[in-house]
């Protein structure tokens, strides 16, 4: 075939497709800035053929630099293998970060316990020196061989009691009652006066374990206490000891004998009153503990001010609603419903809550 006879749009030499590529890619270009579709201006080419054999033999003779360099329309737009094949490529990537990171992780952590010294250096918390592990099954023995200890001494205590409760029940009705041969105790039950028994010995083996009960518990935590807790410790629980005993000597020797003077008077004119043997060793032994807790006002006092809960003038400030407090637990606490023994006990409280503050405030604490 002649060259005039071939169609016009048919480059006829190779080194003639320049200038029609350039314009194509300018044409591109500028389709690309005006937002119009690439697709679009393939169609309107005569033959998408001969474009493509023509960018085939351009690639040839430029070594396919500048079109590797500028991308065509093909290049921007991804087929379906291109996104997916991306998709691979990113599940990959983040894979191997995730492995990375893995990696480093454990080579940071390295899988070696850590010292005693490495929690100074990292300024944690590091026991006592006499701290030792134990497993817990030896927690446990130890704890109940301790209990066992404290039993023992209460249960010996209770023992000896009871052979000798009705001399203390006589101590205790003598002491209290006001002529106690005239107002000998009465049974209202055959089950009375063993039950009285028991429970003036039960008090007795409280009285004994109460600090053997302290010491154990202390011998059972020393291991794990500091220095400064042991010292607490020690100066707290024996201060609470002698506070109770002081509470029970208190109301043995003078809130009791009050109550129990007044329930004789009060009904003289009336009726004459009998003592039950039940009734009144509940209300003398119920008055006994809560005189014993009472008296640990001053050491609760002490500590919240020691732990900075409280101040001494926040405590001066409230001082009526603390005293409010006291004689609704006196009421609420107190087995005399003639208000005898609350207003007595109230009394109790408020001149401890007082007197601690007052020496508080002599010591300038």
């Amino acid at each position: 075939m002649d060259d005039d006879d071939r169609p016009s749009d048919e480059p006829s030499d190779p080194e003639d497709l320049s200038p029609s590529v350039e314009s194509r890619r300018s044409t591109t270009v500028d389709d690309e800035v005006l937002g119009e579709d690439p697709a679009s201006t393939d169609e309107e080419d005569a033959d998408g053929n001969v474009e493509e054999e023509t960018e085939g033999v351009e690639g040839d003779e430029d070594g396919g630099d500048e079109i590797d360099d500028e991308d065509g329309p093909d290049d921007d737009e991804d087929g379906p293998d291109d996104d997916a094949t991306d998709g691979e490529d990113e599940d990959d990537t983040d894979e191997n970060d995730t492995t990375d990171g893995d990696d480093e992780d454990d080579a940071t952590d390295g899988g070696t316990p850590a010292t005693a010294g490495d929690a100074e250096d990292l300024g944690g918390i590091q026991g006592p020196e006499t701290d030792e592990e134990m497993p817990l099954a030896e927690h446990i023995e130890e704890m109940m061989r301790r209990l066992a200890v404290v039993f023992l001494f209460g249960g010996l205590a209770t023992l000896v009691a009871v052979t000798e409760s009705t001399e203390l029940i006589n101590y205790f009705w003598g002491y209290h009652i006001p002529a106690p041969l005239e107002n000998r105790p009465r049974l209202y039950g055959p089950l009375e006066l063993p039950l009285t028994r028991l429970k003036v010995a039960g008090l007795a083996g409280v009285v004994v374990g109460l600090p053997a009960f302290v010491y154990q518990t202390y011998r059972f935590m020393k291991p794990g206490l500091y220095e400064n807790e042991r010292r607490y410790y020690l100066a707290a629980v024996p201060t609470s000891l002698v506070l109770g005993g002081i509470g029970i000597a208190f109301a043995h020797f003078l809130v009791l004998p009050a109550i129990f003077s007044y329930f004789t008077t009060y009904t003289s004119d009336a009726a004459t009153i009998a003592f039950g043997l039940a009734e009144t060793f509940n209300l003398i032994v119920i008055m006994l503990a809560f005189m014993a807790i009472v008296f640990q006002i001053p050491l609760f006092i002490m500590l919240a001010i020691m732990m900075n809960l409280v101040t001494r003038q926040w405590l001066q400030d409230k001082r009526l609603i603390f005293w409010g407090s006291f004689l609704g637990i006196a009421f609420l606490f107190s087995p005399d419903p003639t208000g005898m023994a609350p207003i007595i006990v109230t009394l109790t409280m408020i001149v401890l809550f007082e007197g601690t503050l007052a020496i508080l405030r002599w010591t300038g604490n």
